[in-house]
């Protein structure tokens, strides 16, 4: 597999805007994704805004959803998360995810996100695999 994180944030929009996410692929079922916090994270009391944690795991995991499912679109169904530390600007925010199961048309993974060595949150989400038909590209 490639040991090189890639800029996933390519095109204009959310999560290229608020810095971009580096993705890339451990295993088959494991994928990592991170972001350095910069002031435009930071909420009110000076820590990342949790609105920034949720689009993070939404859109690392989103990215691993659609890489197991072989590049197919994926979208959001359920993403649970669990707040558990606060990240603090300059921190390398890391999230892990693991597919647990994979169907024709779901993907259910979990993620944990590190800052330094400790737990930031943990996530539980069900993406849906979209079969596109007809058309085709920009169709």
């Amino acid at each position: 597999m490639n040991n090189n994180f890639e800029q996933i944030s390519l095109k204009q929009g959310f999560m290229k805007h608020n810095g971009g996410i580096l993705f890339k692929t451990i295993s088959e079922n494991e994928y990592q994704f991170k972001a350095t916090i910069t002031e435009n994270h930071l909420n009110a009391a000076g820590i990342t805004h949790g609105g920034f944690i949720a689009a993070f795991v939404d859109a690392g995991a989103g990215t691993a959803a659609h890489r197991s499912a072989g590049n197919s679109p994926c979208v959001t169904i359920s993403l649970e998360l669990k707040f558990i530390s606060a990240v603090r600007l300059g921190q390398e925010l890391i999230g892990n995810t693991k597919i647990q199961k994979k169907t024709k048309t779901m993907v259910f993974l979990t993620s944990e996100l590190t800052a330094g060595n400790r737990i930031v949150a943990t996530a539980s989400g069900i993406w849906k695999i979209l079969k596109l038909t007809g058309a085709g590209p920009g169709g």
